[in-house]
């Protein structure tokens, strides 16, 4: 098989195996209801929507009210782990953390 046909092929496979995973995912419910991802007719939009409701229930209701956002997409790509564990234990004395 040419070599240019294997990207069309894999494409082809992960639309399928995407397929697949939606429509088991959905049948039994296996998603929190706030996950985004994967799911129809939902987006970053209704999470953002989401949160954004949260926090203005709770200072509706006199409730503290704190959001904390991390990006770390391409933050473990470049970081060293041994480095970044050490640091966010002397940061933070409660953390629990797994070492994967």
């Amino acid at each position: 098989m040419p070599i240019s046909n294997l990207s069309l092929i894999s494409k082809l496979i992960e639309r399928l195996v995407v397929k697949r995973f939606s429509v088991h995912v959905n049948q039994h419910t296996l998603l929190p209801a706030q996950q985004s991802a994967y799911r129809p007719v939902h987006s970053t939009e209704t999470a953002v929507l989401s949160v954004h409701n949260d926090l203005v229930r709770a200072v509706d209701d006199c409730r503290l009210a704190q959001l904390v956002l991390l990006g770390l997409s391409a933050a473990f790509d470049t970081v060293d782990h041994q480095i970044l564990f050490g640091v966010l234990c002397c940061l933070i004395a409660s953390v629990t953390w797994h070492r994967t």
